[in-house]
């Protein structure tokens, strides 16, 4: 490869003019002044302030701007990089953010998907690969961008799982409008419903970083008895501490588990656990030693305080491991921490990443921290002089272990850099 005209490139711009034709201009002279070479691929998210101009967005950058493809989606806030250089999160305000990628020696392919498209579970690999239209032997990682009021979401993560096991799949919910719905954008078109997405194959990698905000309280404990998606009895694990004996002994209903666990707690954690306790699925099923990262987070949606069972926002089915969990604002900052380190250490024999893409929840931004840009001036401290995109979904699509999941309240970040370089 020639290391200086056959390298990936991206740039950002994003504009806080009220004006749409306005923002239009500013983003699209600012990427093409700094990517000083034909674009492959454009990103372009737009907030809901814009929501009454949706329609009006792809007129106006065909007049300044040709890209042979083109993804993005109307989003409750939008993540880009201002005319100074800083990335910013604009919550509750005109925004546009725009990404252009030069990606040599890349496969770009886009599609849309609805809901009358999706393949029975039950259906080969083979449907679903004809559903998107690309092989498994290309090796794709893929951005997905889906309608909040899209039903079959969860069946598509599961079907994309099935037929391209080894791809790394990010994204999330649009969120744009006052019925709660989004607006997608692929190529020439606007999708006021489904899926639109993006797989790319070649010469290029998509790591993700999924930022799930919570930390571990008490013993894992391993489900007992489950139905559908509700914990009737767990088992608590004992020796926790050493893994080569670890092993499970009290039986009891998850009330009463949770119940001695409150009882342990300090304070402040017990007044956090009245508003703001989760439940983790630990996603492998041979790792002894669980640590935060290992678990899927998902809401507690209820308790039955006569039988003690207890419901969550997943299936859950005997022998898998489940840990109450406790999010709040520095719980969050710590976990994004951890894992931005954990990715830099990791990183030291592969190529410099060269864009990223952020998903954040509408939950966390400033109304979780009391301060904006948190999440994305945190990452850029670890992952340095990149462009960073995004906006702030109704829903956030990124791995667990080895399967991909819908999630709430989480910052999943998809970051791209050169396979061979």
């Amino acid at each position: 490869m020639n290391p200086v005209t056959d390298r990936m490139k991206w740039a950002n711009a994003l504009s806080t003019r009220a004006s749409l034709e306005a923002a239009v201009k500013d983003v699209v002279e600012q990427t093409q002044l700094a990517l000083q070479t034909p674009a492959d691929l454009g990103l372009v998210f737009i907030s809901s302030a814009f929501a009454s101009e949706y329609s009006r967005l792809l007129p106006l950058l065909r007049e300044h701007l040709s890209l042979p493809l083109l993804l993005g989606c109307s989003g409750g806030g939008v993540i880009g990089v201002d005319s100074d250089g800083e990335i910013q999160e604009i919550e509750g305000e005109p925004a546009l953010s725009l990404t252009l990628a030069r990606l040599p020696d890349v496969k770009l392919h886009t599609f849309y998907i609805s809901a009358d498209d999706l393949p029975d579970l039950d259906s080969s690999p083979s449907q679903w690969v004809d559903l998107v239209g690309v092989s498994p032997e290309a090796h794709p990682d893929f951005i997905l961008l889906a309608d909040p009021m899209f039903s079959g979401i969860n069946d598509l993560l599961q079907g994309l799982d099935y037929a391209y096991p080894a791809a790394v799949k990010v994204g999330g919910l649009a969120n744009g409008n006052a019925a709660g719905g989004g607006n997608l954008f692929c190529d020439g078109r606007l999708h006021r419903g489904g899926v639109v997405g993006l797989a790319l194959s070649g010469n290029v990698v998509i790591e993700a970083i999924v930022a799930q905000g919570c930390r571990p309280i008490g013993h894992p404990y391993r489900v007992a008895e489950g139905d559908r998606n509700i914990m009737l009895k767990l088992e608590e694990q004992i020796d926790a501490t050493d893994a080569t004996t670890a092993g499970y002994g009290k039986l009891s209903t998850p009330l009463e588990a949770l119940q001695r666990l409150l009882q342990d707690l300090s304070e402040d954690d017990r007044e956090l656990a009245q508003h703001s306790l989760f439940v983790g699925v630990a996603q492998s099923e041979f790792k002894q030693l669980l640590e935060p990262g290992d678990f899927l987070i998902r809401n507690l949606l209820g308790v039955d305080p006569r039988a003690g069972a207890m419901a969550i926002g997943d299936r859950v089915r005997s022998g898998q491991r489940i840990q109450f969990h406790l999010r709040d604002a520095e719980t969050s900052a710590d976990d994004l921490e951890t894992l931005l380190k954990r990715y830099q250490a990791q990183g030291s024999d592969a190529a410099s990443p060269v864009g990223a893409l952020m998903f954040s929840c509408v939950g966390r931004g400033e109304g979780l921290y009391g301060e904006p840009n948190f999440d994305s001036h945190l990452f850029s401290r670890y992952i340095r002089d990149i462009p960073l995109s995004g906006f702030f979904c109704g829903g956030e699509i990124g791995p667990v272990g080895n399967s991909t999941f819908l999630h709430g309240y989480t910052s999943v970040f998809g970051i791209c850099r050169d396979k061979n370089c």
